[in-house]
């Protein structure tokens, strides 16, 4: 077993062995605190200048279809000219045949009239099937083109929903940032019950979710009713043993590393420390509220070291 402790007070049942000194720079300090609200700044740019070349690459898609569009459109324009021009010769050569064979039957007499009649009027009829065969394709061609026309509008109409996407989110990016460094700003720094000083002290679940955002420590978040058996809140077991509500005080029990330490009369927001022998900076539990509903219960978090060291390495 470690010689490490994990509170600042004797052990039951056992000698009394003061915590290890933290090394020098140990601690969380404020510069450290600031550093990492650089770095959030720092991944707020880097999101704006992501979202801007999202938009420049919507951008750029936009000016491929609309050449796209544009092309097709001239293909369209090019092929209903021909179509449209080829029918309109048909129709004015069967319209010169049928007046021509109109002509020369009234100049006849007898059978031959009748003959150059009937081969008049199959001409008109060809000529009625070209017109409506002409009206048909120009009918088509228009609506290739309001397909086209449409297809673009439609292009316009997402590209302005993207764009206006990209500014909400920029927006709400920068009101995020805004209130995180507002949050963290309000969040104070206090001395913990060993004397030592402790990291940013959060009151409530927002403070909390701040803490988190920085991401400097580890944090677990407990909600503990007064039980017979502790338990587990990160690398921990917790035990409630009472309250005071009047006074907003409480009593729990730590147990770890095989060691359990009693945390006497603590007050709501006051950071309790202790040691474990797998980190060289000490743990922090902070509680925030405490009822007397059911019994008695406590709400509040552990806040953990990031860095992490083995028992062996600890102990030489």
């Amino acid at each position: 077993m470690g010689s490490s402790i994990i509170g600042g007070g004797p052990s039951q049942g056992s000698s009394y062995v003061p915590p290890p000194p933290p090394p020098p720079g140990s601690g969380i300090k404020i510069p450290l605190l600031f550093g990492a609200v650089a770095a959030l700044l720092g991944a707020s740019i880097y999101l704006f200048y992501q979202l801007s070349e999202v938009r420049e690459e919507v951008r750029t898609q936009l000016a491929d279809t609309r050449d796209q569009i544009m092309a097709e459109l001239a293909k369209e324009h090019e092929t209903s000219s021909v179509t449209i021009q080829t029918s309109k010769k048909n129709v004015e050569k069967l319209t010169s045949d049928v007046a021509e064979a109109r002509r020369q039957a009234s100049l006849l007499a007898g059978d031959a009239k009748q003959e150059a009649e009937k081969h008049a009027d199959v001409l008109a009829a060809k000529l009625e099937q070209a017109q409506e065969q002409q009206a048909k394709q120009v009918s088509a061609v228009a609506s290739d083109v309001s397909q086209v026309k449409d297809a673009e509008n439609t292009t316009r109409s997402q590209v302005g929903e993207v764009n206006n996407q990209v500014s909400t989110l920029k927006t709400q990016q920068t009101a995020t940032q805004q209130q995180l460094e507002k949050t963290v700003a309000n969040l104070t720094t206090t001395i913990g019950d060993l004397g030592e000083q402790s990291g940013r002290i959060a009151t409530n679940a927002k403070e909390l979710a701040a803490l988190r955002q920085l991401g400097e420590r580890n944090y677990y978040d407990f909600k503990l009713a007064k039980t017979k058996t502790p338990e587990k809140v990160g690398d921990v077991q917790i035990k409630l043993t009472s309250i005071d509500p009047k006074k907003n005080k409480y009593t729990i029990t730590l147990i770890a590393d095989d060691k359990t330490i009693e945390k006497k009369d603590k007050s709501i927001n006051e950071p309790v420390q202790f040691y474990l022998s797998r980190a060289s900076q000490p743990y922090e539990l902070v509680v925030n509220e405490i009822h007397k509903d059911s019994g008695g219960m406590i709400v509040g978090y552990v806040s953990a070291p990031k860095v992490q060291q083995s028992r062996k390495s600890t102990s030489q």
